[in-house]
């Protein structure tokens, strides 16, 4: 397995990051129930959607339900994950080390069995599975980076179960902002979404003041800025647009406003959702997006808008977060 680190990392919002990391820090550490969820009572096939429970009595356990009844019986696992995604019958779960402070990317199979383990370094924040389920990504908050003062930052990362690769964080790749190279001690990704190719993503990068939505190449290593003021992008299932959360008037202490671009036009389409959503929105279908909301501490539901910007939204599971819909 080749491992590649670096210690530069930079800062973006980090008041709103701050806030992120002590809510997941708590509820990382929210200890489980002990008896919860069945073992094989959750698995990777569809139709079905995934998430990760917030309800008192199955905190943090891998759960699901039927898709065309959301809100209805859910199947719960015995698997407890920080964050849960998946996508052609690979898992990712980001998870507290048993007994210890530090965290893991566990990789599951079909039936959620742990296949391989990955330590992490950072409260856990994003995750993401390629479609052909061979690509994972993660994401964590990290502290301590000495131009930072010891506020926040981000790293992410991607591991290629093909190869066996593991790209420890982004920074290691050629930037390029605006058709010119580009270097800054604070650059800093977040929010890995993949494309059906082997190689290709899209992330967010964050450089001074701006959070570009960027497009990336893992085999050349290199990212390039396409557009200002995109956070936390996720790629439809036609990869023709990309949802993501937009800061109000370009400053994330105001909140966000969850929106989806058009990749070849440029058009943003502000969705019916008015309330701010910080989280990486997840595809239902093509003409469906799905994020999580918290209610209140270590309760979230997850909430469906239209990708068109009609209508308003809908709860769809309550007691969930990292949704991911299983085809």
């Amino acid at each position: 397995m080749n491992t590649r680190t670096r210690t530069l990392l930079a800062v973006t919002g980090v008041l709103a990051l701050a806030a992120a990391a002590v809510i997941y820090v708590g509820m990382a550490r929210n200890p489980d129930t002990a008896s919860a969820g069945t073992s094989g009572a959750v698995t990777l096939t569809g139709p079905r959607l995934l998430f990760r429970s917030t309800a008192d009595a199955d905190r943090g356990h891998v759960s699901s339900v039927a898709t065309s009844d959301p809100g209805g019986p859910r199947a719960v696992s015995t698997v407890t994950c920080s964050r849960v995604h998946a996508a052609g019958g690979t898992g990712i779960c980001l998870r507290p080390e048993t007994g210890l402070t530090t965290y893991q990317l566990a990789v599951l199979d079909g039936g959620l069995a742990v296949t391989q383990e990955i330590p992490l370094v950072g409260v856990p924040n994003r995750a993401r599975v390629s479609p052909d389920g061979r690509r994972l990504a993660w994401t964590v908050f990290v502290s301590g980076d000495s131009y930072n003062d010891g506020r926040f930052s981000t790293r992410a990362g991607i591991l290629d179960l093909t190869t066996g690769d593991v790209e420890a964080t982004l920074e290691d790749f050629a930037v390029t902002v605006d058709g010119a190279p580009y270097r800054a001690v604070d650059v800093n990704f977040w929010g890995v979404t993949f494309t059906r190719q082997p190689d290709r993503f899209y992330a967010t990068m964050s450089t001074g003041s701006h959070r570009y939505l960027v497009e990336g190449d893992v085999k050349a290593r290199t990212v390039k800025t396409l557009r200002d003021n995109v956070e936390c992008p996720s790629l439809s299932p036609d990869e023709t647009r990309v949802a993501y959360k937009a800061a109000i008037d370009g400053d994330p202490v105001k909140g966000w406003r969850i929106s989806v671009l058009d990749l070849a036009t440029g058009t943003v389409t502000p969705l019916g959702e008015t309330r701010s959503v910080d989280d990486q929105p997840a595809w239902l279908d093509d003409r469906t997006v799905a994020y999580a909301l918290p209610r209140s501490p270590g309760h979230s539901d997850v909430w469906a808008v239209a990708a068109d910007g009609t209508g308003g939204p809908r709860l769809l599971i309550p007691e969930a977060e990292s949704p991911a819909a299983l085809p």
